[in-house]
């Protein structure tokens, strides 16, 4: 049975488009952590468990405290998400040049905000190669990993069928997801993985056969 061409690309964002090793998300998991302490009134000490627990049980740490403890999304996604990214990123000429090499469009699957989507992919001077960003209010109530997400996202970029789209992500969780519902998937990740097609860097994609 011959595979679906390739069609569009879902890319995550934190820890995918740049590599984790430049520390944006220590800093920003940090400061969910004092949001929570300073906002929400939890003890710190508790604050970073509570915080694992409901990143766990719910896909993201803001779906959670949605759900139990009723905090303004806006006011939480700019309290995280402000963050000095120049001094942690860089323009990526590399990555730029292998993302052109690509004809297909490319869309921002992310749980983070649209704004700090459009302020990682300014600094890295890539913005111009994508189609667009599906943050995580354009999928709400839902986030990575819920089915329904993945789903959303489909339609709002342009009602591609999951066999002709490829998802690019850094967590297995959200690749195991977009497996089942057909996605074609590549994980992000320095070590190889079983059971995974895994690429070190974004910018290797187009050594992959794709198709």
């Amino acid at each position: 049975m011959t595979s679906s061409p390739i069609r569009a690309f879902f890319v995550d964002l934190d820890d995918t488009v740049y590599p984790a090793s430049a520390g944006v998300w220590p800093i920003a998991s940090q400061r969910m952590v004092t949001y929570m302490h300073e906002v929400l009134g939890i003890p710190l000490a508790e604050a970073p468990a509570l915080r694992e627990r409901l990143f766990r049980t719910y896909g993201t740490t803001l779906r959670g405290l949605q759900r139990e403890y009723g905090v303004d999304m806006d006011d939480y996604l700019h309290y995280v998400h402000d963050l000095d990214l120049p001094s942690l990123l860089q323009p990526d000429a590399e990555l730029r040049q292998a993302l052109l090499q690509l004809p297909q469009p490319k869309w921002i699957f992310t749980n983070a905000s649209r704004e700090h989507a459009q302020n990682v992919l300014n600094v890295m001077q890539v913005a111009e190669c994508f189609a667009g960003i599906i943050d995580i209010r354009d999928v709400q109530p839902y986030c990575k990993p819920d089915p329904a997400a993945y789903q959303i996202a489909l339609k709002l970029a342009g009602n591609y069928a999951p066999q002709e789209t490829l998802m690019v992500d850094d967590r297995k969780e959200n690749l195991d997801v977009a497996a089942s519902l057909g996605f074609r998937t590549v994980l992000i990740s320095p070590q190889p993985q079983n059971g995974y097609r895994t690429l070190p860097r974004l910018a290797d994609l187009p050594s992959l056969d794709i198709r």
